[in-house]
């Protein structure tokens, strides 16, 4: 493509029964947006058939690019589409969400520079989390972790984001930690480093089933939130900007 205005980076494992529908409805949901754009699967270390599909769908639309990290990791395929997006502004989003909604208010306040950084919070008042309880309970959990760990004073870190990629970059490289605690040192550090960020409620419903089992996470999780802890701690950073 010769000129991308929005990159879309969506990191998939192990997706074969959504990722082709996932992807037609979206490039059709798009339609009513004037900005060039180009769709990033960033597939990680699926072992059914997510990546040829995702090539199948690569040949077939100029605008849809796939990138395989080679192992399972969410955090380090997210990283990993933020740094080749070809676009002014990324949007963060995923495989069984795909709201547009979202990307039309974000992309509103993103070029009218109201924001550097936009997040989608799922708990937020005006947000509808329609997930399962566990789900809804863990990110609550980790939420509050994060706000006993490293201060953090926003409601929510991991899922839908737009930004600035110019602005964000740097933020992205200084990230130390991946799988599902990348999305969250992003949100952490931008807030820490005084980028202008916004949070706006959205609605969540999954489309099927997590393709990864939540408690077994959990122990990577923990691991890499004492790694994120001791890395902010130590490196202290700027606080928050009403403090």
């Amino acid at each position: 493509m010769s000129s991308v205005h929005v990159s879309i980076v969506i990191p998939v494992y192990n997706e074969e029964g959504i990722v082709r529908s996932a992807v037609l409805e979206l490039r059709r949901d798009l339609e009513r947006f004037s900005w060039t754009y180009e769709i990033i699967l960033a597939e990680n270390g699926s072992r059914d058939r997510t990546v040829a599909l995702a090539e199948t769908l690569a040949d077939e639309f100029d605008n849809v690019r796939v990138l395989s990290y080679g192992e399972p990791n969410y955090g380090a395929a997210l990283r990993a589409g933020i740094e080749s997006a070809r676009g002014e502004l990324v949007i963060c989003d995923e495989i069984d969400l795909c709201d547009t909604d979202f990307y039309g208010r974000a992309l509103d306040l993103l070029e009218h520079r109201a924001a550097e950084l936009v997040v989608g919070s799922k708990v937020m008042r005006g947000a509808s989390d329609d997930r399962p309880a566990f789900r809804r309970l863990a990110t609550r959990v980790i939420n509050g972790l994060l706000r006993v760990a490293v201060d953090f004073r926003g409601t929510d870190t991991h899922g839908l984001k737009a930004f600035r990629r110019a602005s964000l970059l740097p933020v992205v490289q200084a990230c130390v930690v991946d799988r599902d605690l990348f999305a969250s040192e992003l949100v952490i550090r931008a807030w820490r480093a005084g980028i202008a960020t916004v949070e706006i409620p959205v609605a969540v419903a999954e489309k099927r089933p997590p393709s990864t089992n939540l408690v077994r996470r959990v122990p990577n999780v923990l691991r890499n939130l004492a790694r994120l802890t001791m890395a902010i701690r130590f490196e202290g950073g700027r606080p928050g900007r009403d403090e």
